[in-house]
């Protein structure tokens, strides 16, 4: 090894542009931890993990006064030779643990051996972020036991650390110090230790271990989302959903709260039923990645808040009814084994923040993904799904609120409604002149007027209907004359095509008959109809609420997030008028904005932070107690509005014109009577 010196040379590190003056025959990465270059390591120096690469950059460099030669680093030593021929050496690239400083020296630190290095996400809607991870891995090599010195053999390692690493004063979960002996004996005494947060350490193994594994999960009230990902580069690695298996306790948020009200071991019984999920999730997420649970350390969870008390064992009773208390409002970090998770033993669950007693962890997640609070222009987030969560703001205020818009919006309370699955039908347009539909469903990408659509789709059949076919066939409806502003599926219709068909004293809509061959038929009821009207007009009573608290009458930016969210055609939202009138390049798409916020939450301790700084300057809107969120909700079920102008709207599709009501005569609904039912039915599912 070569030795230090007296003669001095300039090291500039680039991109960071620091630099500093070190003795001829010091380390590469010695000379950038001095000062403060973020270089990654496990091994601490010893030229076995590979993760501290670096690049030379060679030439005469004038603007700093120096030349960076090919001979101011030490060639390639023993060390580093056998690394390239075992795992390989990009050429030009160094291993800064073994290449010593002999001259001037231009040094270029690439993205992939920074600690926190950006992370930009090209398959997943992730916004660029900085990894800051909570786990770290280090490899130390430990003293042996000696009788004259009979110091247990964790001080030695924490020794250990504390000098290679700079970790002072680290405590230990139990299970390492029954684990320590058998790997300090396994590994020669050279182990790697997980250390959580620079306070714990939390795993050990024998020799050198370079990965370790986080999942990050978003716990809806339909379905559960996870993301598996190396938390030392931050690169996904499986993603997987299961049902929520909750919802045969009811398929709402409140319905929910009722059985545990109503069955002493009611709540029990639903955290018992989410936490088996989450493993067999867990087990699913890491098969599709080819690792082992045991291998998962760190996992960050998302949830409303009801689903947040019943997977921590609260009891979620006081969230049924006002003042919607909840026990914690605050960031928990917990370990996995509390929550009977199956992953490593000394892993840990990092929860998000809740906002109030309807404003949970999911929301904080959308907020940590979508970053509305450091917009500059005022940026509406709606989170579908069967409970919307709704964030208005920018980086001067941050309002949010949840709507209880139901399962409808998710295929459920609708006649021929399904899960978005193969077979479902997605996209749908209607002639407005000849009222004959076409459509795509899920699995093709052919429309139901191709010559090749019935091959295409005879694996998967033509099985129902999901969430963004329901939304669009009723908006194309209503743009064809089908359905009127109130709602009213219109049988004089009926004279123009037989797809209009009598059901009592309502109407509905043929999509597609497949009767003939065995298959279902798929129609639009007036019960449909009715359903996707209520979700609707909470979502946007919710919205205006937000409006009105704000002081203003438009949006500039609107994202829609989650899994139904993200899958809306936004002309026909704004057609139903589940979201305010906008201009329509103005609306994205968002993804599972909550189960992002996770995933960053996951990797940055940065992040965390600052999504529980933010969390506690939101303003929270409570819909159930609002006074004008009835007025609202009842001038929201009408298409697009009964009040509010459309004229974004009006400028890319031509409306049609607000009439007295279906021709024929009179109201199928019941009129006033029904409107009323509708409202209260809304305020029952507060």
């Amino acid at each position: 090894m070569a030795q230090e010196s007296s003669v001095e040379s300039l090291v500039i590190f680039t991109p960071s542009g620091r630099r500093g003056r070190f003795a001829t025959g010091t380390t590469v990465l010695d000379a950038a931890r001095r000062l403060g270059v973020d270089i990654d390591s496990v091994c601490g120096g010893r030229g076995i993990c590979g993760r501290c690469q670096v690049e030379q950059s060679v030439g005469a460099f004038a603007k700093h006064g120096i030349t960076s030669a090919p001979d101011h680093l030490t060639p390639f030593g023993a060390v580093e030779t056998e690394y390239r021929t075992t795992n390989g050496l990009a050429e030009g690239r160094r291993l800064s643990c073994t290449a010593h400083v002999q001259g001037d020296l231009v040094i270029d630190v690439p993205p992939e051996s920074q600690v926190y290095r950006q992370v930009v996400r090209k398959g997943l809607d992730v916004r660029d972020f900085h990894l800051d991870p909570v786990i770290r891995l280090h490899y130390v090599e430990v003293e042996p036991p000696e009788l004259a010195s009979p110091s247990g053999d964790l001080a030695r390692l924490q020794e250990s650390l504390a000098r290679e690493w700079q970790l002072q004063d680290l405590e230990a979960d139990l299970h390492v110090i029954r684990a320590l002996q058998p790997a300090l004996e396994a590994g020669k005494y050279g182990v790697t230790v997980a250390v959580h947060d620079k306070h714990t350490i939390t795993a050990v193994w024998p020799g050198l271990v370079d990965k370790a594994y986080g999942v990050a999960i978003d716990i809806g009230s339909t379905t559960i989302a996870g993301h598996l990902a190396n938390l030392g580069d931050g690169a996904v690695l499986a993603s997987a959903g299961v049902m929520n298996p909750q919802i045969r306790f009811g398929e709402d948020l409140m319905s929910r709260v009722s059985y545990a009200m109503m069955n002493d071991s009611g709540a029990g019984e639903m955290t018992v039923a989410v936490r088996t999920a989450l493993n067999g999730l867990l087990a699913q997420l890491a098969n599709k990645a080819g690792i082992k649970r045991h291998a998962i350390l760190e996992l960050a969870v998302v949830g409303n808040p009801i689903m947040h008390h019943l997977l921590l064992g609260i009891d979620p009773i006081p969230l049924g009814s006002a003042p919607f208390a909840l026990a914690t409002d605050r960031a928990l970090t917990l370990r996995a084994a509390e929550l009977d998770l199956l992953t490593h033993p000394g892993a840990r669950v990092y929860v998000l923040p809740c906002i109030a007693g309807h404003v949970g962890a999911d929301t904080a997640g959308v907020i940590l993904a979508e970053a509305p609070h450091e917009s500059e222009v005022v940026e509406l987030v709606v989170d579908v799904g069967t409970n919307a969560e709704i964030v208005l703001g920018n980086k001067h205020f941050l309002l949010a609120a949840s709507s209880p818009t139901g399962p409808a919006f998710e295929g459920a309370q609708i006649s021929s409604g399904q899960r978005a699955a193969p077979g479902a039908i997605e996209r749908v347009r209607i002639d407005r002149e000849t009222l004959e539909p076409r459509f795509r469903v899920i699995g093709s990408e052919l429309w139901s007027d191709d010559p090749a659509f019935a091959a295409a789709t005879a694996d998967t059949g033509i099985t129902g209907i999901c969430g963004s076919g329901i939304v669009e066939v009723i908006a194309e409806l209503f743009l064809a004359g089908v359905i009127t502003h109130d709602g009213i599926v219109d049988g004089a219709m009926a004279a123009r095509s037989p797809r209009i068909m009598q059901e009592g004293r309502t109407f509905s809509y043929v999509v597609f008959d497949g009767t003939a061959d065995g298959r279902p038929r798929i129609a639009v009821t007036q019960n449909d109809v009715r359903a996707i009207q209520l979700a609707k007009a909470a979502l946007y009573a919710g919205v205006r609420l937000l409006m009105d608290h704000a002081g203003i009458d438009t949006v500039e930016e609107i994202r829609l997030a989650g899994a139904f969210g993200s899958q809306i055609d936004p002309f026909h939202a704004m057609v139903l008028g589940l979201i305010p009138d906008a201009p329509l390049d103005h609306v994205k798409g968002a993804g599972n904005a909550a189960g992002t916020g996770a995933l960053i939450a996951l990797l940055s301790a940065a992040a965390r932070r600052e999504i529980e700084a933010v969390t506690r300057r939101v303003e929270k809107i409570e819909t159930a107690v609002e006074p004008r969120f009835q007025e609202h909700f009842v001038e929201a079920m009408a298409f697009p509005h009964r009040t509010a102008p459309s004229t974004h709207l009006s400028q890319v599709t031509e409306l049609p014109q607000r009439g007295a009501g279906p021709a024929g005569g009179a109201r199928p609904d019941g009129g006033g009577r029904r409107r009323r039912a509708v409202v209260a039915t809304a305020k029952e599912d507060r």
